[in-house]
């Protein structure tokens, strides 16, 4: 017969109604989603640089080309190599051919085993010149390709270290390539849960504000002595670049799920002075605090499964 009041204040959350939905209880994970893959492009040759074709943060499918280099120099080269070529091969073919035909006449005693000898001796020298010459057109192609720097894989430029007109030494850095289009996170998981993490397992998480999905790509086969923890991998697709490398994400990786259970939002419970969990409901038009038993808890979507205390 006492009127019962509460100077609580509610929050949306704590209004909310209680349903039958999907709990998806699984092992927290927190950490920067860095690019799948970096990459240093380094020149091949030293020469100068004669055109950049990109800038910092361009986007570039394999293949695109980055950057050229003078080539007259090289391509001049080329060219040279390529008649050094073509005159050995001729050689070799003509130094064939006569020993070939001296083998013939050998045969029918028309020449000299010394005379054959020497055919055959100009031959073996012929093809040695030719595969000397064909290994320095080989050279000079390979540098004249490498006058022209283009993306091995599809990326980002994250850093260009080479302006137009400078001079470059073999081995200098040119650009830095990131590919961004998966995103990955290492996070390291305590050593008892080492047997609940399995590559494919779907991953929840939150970052910018938004919510993804991922899986395990993969899991370390040891455990950490000294912090006795195994590390997982865990991708997020990435291909429109929404999300930027190194944004810091939370989230879960997915171990159980639940069907049809009564679930509230996880702002709605509440610890009494005695350490038991309770929800405020209105009966009758009433506040009051509903003790109740609680279950899984998915902590990307701020569920708590309710298993008993109260009805749907």
């Amino acid at each position: 017969g006492q009127r019962r009041t509460s100077s609580v204040v509610l929050a949306a959350a704590d209004v909310a109604k209680v349903a039958r939905g999907i709990i998806e209880s699984g092992i927290p994970i927190a950490g920067d989603l860095r690019p799948i893959e970096t990459l240093s492009l380094k020149s091949r040759l030293e020469g100068n640089v004669e055109q950049v074709l990109v800038r910092e943060g361009d986007r570039v499918v394999a293949g695109a080309p980055l950057a050229r280099y003078e080539a007259i120099d090289f391509e001049s080269a080329l060219r040279s190599a390529e008649a050094d070529a073509t005159s050995a091969r001729t050689a070799a073919q003509t130094a064939q051919w006569n020993y070939d035909q001296s083998k013939d006449l050998f045969k029918v005693g028309a020449i000299a085993e010394r005379d054959l000898r020497a055919t055959e001796q100009t031959a073996a020298a012929a093809k040695a010149q030719q595969a000397a010459a064909d290994s320095r057109l080989r050279a000079a192609q390979s540098l004249t390709r490498d006058t022209r720097i283009v993306a091995p894989v599809r990326g980002t430029i994250q850093f260009r270290r080479v302006q137009a007109g400078e001079h470059v030494l073999r081995g200098a850095e040119l650009f830095t390539l990131v590919r961004s289009e998966i995103l990955e996170l290492t996070a390291s998981l305590p050593a008892r849960r080492a047997n609940d993490v399995l590559p494919g397992q779907p991953v929840r998480f939150l970052a910018d504000g938004k919510a993804f999905t991922g899986k395990v790509a993969r899991v370390s086969p040891t455990i950490d002595p000294a912090s006795r923890s195994i590390t997982a991998y865990v991708q997020i697709p990435n291909p429109n670049g929404e999300l930027k490398g190194n944004t810091f994400s939370s989230g879960q990786i997915i171990a159980q799920t639940l069907s049809n259970v009564l679930v509230v939002p996880q702002p709605a419970v509440r610890t009494g002075q005695d350490g038991k969990a309770f929800i405020y409901r209105i009966m009758g038009g009433e506040l009051e605090q509903a003790p109740v038993t609680l279950g899984a808890v998915d902590e990307a979507r701020g569920l708590v499964e309710v298993k008993d205390g109260l009805q749907e």
